[in-house]
């Protein structure tokens, strides 16, 4: 079946949103360089489990945002490349990645784009990685699967760790209000990408949390698509690839994204004390 033409307006959006959220998100963390060149990393417990050992293989990070992870990923050893849309982040990796020292490759481009260069040059990867409010970018999921499934090595391996979709129903204050089911239809938004840095205080800023940008208000739209775990699954197994490991999480790590959230050790965020255990984050592990 060929591929449906993807809606290239509203990744533009997105791509201008997150150039405009990405100055706001940085400007609240201190010397990342050197939190980096020293002991620093910004990864957490669950990814690292998932990942194994990182020592020679060749990875890329999809969606890798301002590099932080991805620079932290080479820490652990290895040969990372990441792949954003935003002009922004990928200007502020590729400086990252020069002032700390830790080598790494960083390229802007749609992830789409990316992807179908990447099959037609035969040039393939140990690991593909993506994590924390990646998959929610996608106008395409199958696509997306199809394309990894194809430039994964022999042996290869995705690894996803994710806030877990069934959070996407909540308004901030807990109430539900979005569907779950939105059958690939685009939830539009004209405040932007927010500053969830700014709102989850230090949790996302190991190296140390500054001022930064006071009150942010993003003047470009953005626009998400809502997967659920059914189509993420089903899209990994359309795509050839095995099913490894899928692990849920009652909690997120780092983004405080509701209101009235509770912070526990490891920088672990539950919903409020009156509310059940709920799904917060998955892991996902696939491969060939």
């Amino acid at each position: 079946m060929p591929d449906k033409p993807l809606p290239r307006n509203l990744h533009e959006e997105n791509r201008i949103s997150w150039n405009a959220a990405t100055e706001a998100h940085n400007s609240h963390k201190i010397d990342q360089a050197s939190f980096l060149r020293n002991n620093g990393h910004t990864l957490f417990p669950e990814e690292l489990d998932l990942l194994g050992d990182l020592k020679g293989k060749k990875l890329v990070h999809l969606q890798c945002n301002a590099g932080q992870d991805t620079l932290s990923l080479a820490k652990f050893g290895a040969d990372v490349t990441g792949v954003d849309i935003s002009d922004t982040a990928i200007i502020f990796a590729t400086q990252l990645s020069k002032e700390s020292g830790i080598p790494a490759t960083f390229i802007r481009m749609d992830v789409f784009d990316w992807l179908d260069q990447t099959v037609a040059s035969g040039e393939r990867y140990d690991i593909v990685f993506s994590s924390y409010g990646a998959i929610c970018w996608l106008s395409d999921l199958p696509r997306w699967a199809n394309r990894i499934g194809k430039i994964l090595s022999p042996g290869g391996r995705l690894v996803l760790v994710e806030f877990h979709p069934f959070a996407s129903i909540f308004e901030e204050d807990w109430s539900i209000k979005y569907d779950y089911f939105t059958s690939g239809k685009p939830m539009n938004w004209g405040d932007g990408i927010g500053d969830y840095v700014a709102m989850s205080g230090s949790a996302l800023s190991p190296m140390g949390k500054l001022e930064g940008i006071k009150d942010f208000v993003n003047p470009h739209p953005c626009h998400e698509w809502i997967w659920t775990i059914g189509d993420i699954l089903e899209s990994v197994i359309a795509a050839g690839m095995t099913i490894r490991a899928f692990r849920e999480y009652p909690y997120s790590n780092g983004a405080k994204l509701l209101k009235g959230m509770t912070e526990k050790p490891g920088r672990r965020m539950y919903p409020p004390p009156h509310l059940p255990a709920l799904p917060l984050m998955y892991g996902l592990v696939a491969g060939n």
